[in-house]
């Protein structure tokens, strides 16, 4: 068998879910004896300081016999989550109006830097 009828064979059928810096795939596959099982893989891309990235990835199997318990699970917890949080997102990072609360320790930190902090004018150099 060619490498592109394997391939084609492999991938059946795919989605995409792009969500933030994650991209979930989730893709029908065949088996050797051409059975359909189901991959899901969370990429997440990270970018380093010099402006370089990468991704890591992490990839579930899913099974026939499984897809079951699998989807009665996810609608339990799914179902669970928005009952007792709705289905605003309330994570700091979603907020528009966030703004990041110190530690006493920390705020003192921030107040001995400045402080520290000399204040030089072009006319006194």
């Amino acid at each position: 068998m060619r490498e592109n009828d394997m391939l084609e064979k492999d991938e059946i059928f795919s989605k995409v879910l792009r969500a933030g810096r994650r991209t979930y795939f989730f893709d029908v596959r065949a088996t050797k004896a051409d059975d359909y099982y189901i991959t899901i893989t969370e990429s997440k891309k990270f970018t380093e300081e010099d402006g370089s990235f990468h991704f890591k990835k992490h990839k579930i199997y899913l099974y026939k016999e499984d897809f079951t318990a699998f989807a009665e699970i996810l609608a339990e917890m799914t179902s669970y989550v928005l009952n007792n949080k709705g289905e605003e997102v309330i994570s700091e990072r979603h907020q528009k109006d966030f703004k990041k609360e110190y530690s006493s320790e920390a705020t003192e930190e921030i107040k001995n830097a400045e402080k520290s902090f000399t204040d030089i004018d072009f006319d006194d150099i």
